[in-house]
């Protein structure tokens, strides 16, 4: 009897993940936890969330201070908060799902050169084993963009990524990414406040690039 209940107490605790793995519905992650400050962007770009401030370097002649650089928003693109993959080429549905990927962190920096602006941005997000079993890698295929919002969105930078992540017997495995060359022009004062870090897994990032036209 004793043994049953603690069978049935470890199925209960593993509901929310089996859930979360089937689950082909999630939210977006808000622009506001992803803005979240100090101790998340440390947690994600590494050193202790008590380490003391270090003090910064006044800006160069004619340069606006780096406090005054307003650094766009991030946030995930709709409909690519989520990355399934189902068994053979099948959809993934059900008990087709080999494994699913979602994002639940994000997090960014910014920095003004002479070449522009160079941003770095943090992406944390996990894993889950589906029903058809996960293989012992996965790929998982991610996209930046730096966007101009408005009525007429203007996609001003975009870059594919992939990175790749070790599964465990436990079948749920977060993973972390972070990406230091998302450069783009310093945007005129009066759209600087439209602009958008755009970031979702893409699909087509795991596709060859196409091979450039020779040359008659």
């Amino acid at each position: 009897m004793v043994k049953q209940l603690r069978s049935s107490e470890n199925v209960l605790r593993r509901m929310p993940a089996i859930m979360l793995a089937l689950s082909m519905s999630f939210a977006a992650v808000s622009p506001v936890a992803a803005q979240s400050l100090t101790d998340r962007f440390k947690n994600l770009f590494g050193g202790k969330s008590d380490e003391p401030a270090q003090p910064k370097p006044p800006p160069a002649p004619g340069q606006p201070a780096e406090d005054d650089l307003d650094c766009p928003q991030v946030t995930v693109r709709a409909g690519a908060s989520t990355y399934a993959v189902g068994a053979g080429n099948k959809p993934a549905v059900g008990n087709e799902i080999r494994f699913q990927a979602t994002i639940t962190k994000m997090a960014r920096e910014c920095a003004r050169s002479s070449g522009g602006i160079t941003a770095r941005i943090g992406i944390q997000g996990r894993v889950i084993a589906g029903p058809a079993g996960a293989p012992a890698t996965v790929e998982v295929p991610l996209r930046i963009a730096v966007v101009q919002g408005g009525v007429g969105e203007k996609v001003i930078a975009s870059k594919a990524y992939r990175t790749t992540v070790d599964m465990t017997e436990g079948g749920s495995v977060p993973f972390t990414f972070v990406v230091e060359d998302v450069t783009y022009p310093v945007p005129p004062p009066a759209v600087a406040d439209n602009y958008i870090f755009y970031v979702g897994f893409d699909p087509q990032a795991l596709s060859p690039e196409p091979k450039g036209r020779k040359k008659k």
